[in-house]
């Protein structure tokens, strides 16, 4: 079974002084009040994109087929708005992807609209209508040539370190069997072993987008 992420925000867990705190800085920065601030950097294109359910619920992972169907959707999706796209995985309360972006603020007003798409598809297939399906999705900038091969490795060993299968070929919802072709088993192994994941993603587990 895989594991199942602490579904608690950290919102929750703040005290009103600390929320109170938190909006205050947010609109110092003209940030929005309760949903990431998407920040273009002035030295890199190449983004780690990651979305949510809302609290971690599988929502996605409801069928196979709706976890193929929106796979594709969202390679198709971001095929339009990435000049290439590096590693990909959709899982069934999550995604990531690490791409070029062509135009950041403009990719994140269409990924709102698929997931706007998707919502209402879901919901009504599930009888749920009203139901919160997605948090807003979050972009992490690279800072270095370590930090993007450590970030691949990230989105495509993600279904194992979920627990949800044993090794990267065995979870088809990623591009990881096309990756291992592209640059051969043994060069992916020395990537593996030169850019360690130690402690990388380790906060993003929670729900906490």
């Amino acid at each position: 079974m895989p594991k199942d992420p602490n579904a608690m925000y950290r919102w929750r867990q703040w005290t009103p002084e600390q929320r109170s705190k938190i909006l205050t800085e947010r609109r110092q920065r003209n940030h929005p009040a309760h949903s990431p601030a998407h920040i273009q950097s002035d030295h890199t294109s190449i983004y780690l994109i990651t979305a949510a359910c809302f609290e971690h619920a599988p929502i996605i992972g409801r069928s196979d087929k709706r976890l193929a169907d929106f796979s594709l959707q969202l390679y198709e999706f971001m095929q339009t708005h990435s000049r290439t796209l590096f590693a990909w995985v959709v899982l069934p309360n999550h995604y990531h992807v690490l791409c070029d972006v062509v135009e950041l603020h403009g990719m994140f007003e269409q990924l709102g609209k698929l997931h706007g798409r998707t919502s209402f598809q879901w919901n009504g297939e599930d009888g749920m209508r009203g139901r919160q399906t997605w948090c807003k999705a979050a972009e992490t900038a690279m800072k270095s040539e370590g930090h993007f091969y450590a970030s691949r490795n990230y989105v495509l060993n993600n279904p194992v370190h979920h627990g949800y299968c044993a090794k990267w070929t065995d979870w088809p919802f990623s591009n990881a069997t096309e990756y291992l072709e592209s640059v051969g088993r043994e060069q992916a192994f020395r990537f593996w072993q030169s850019y360690p994941l130690h402690d990388y993603g380790k906060d993003w587990d929670p729900a906490t987008l």
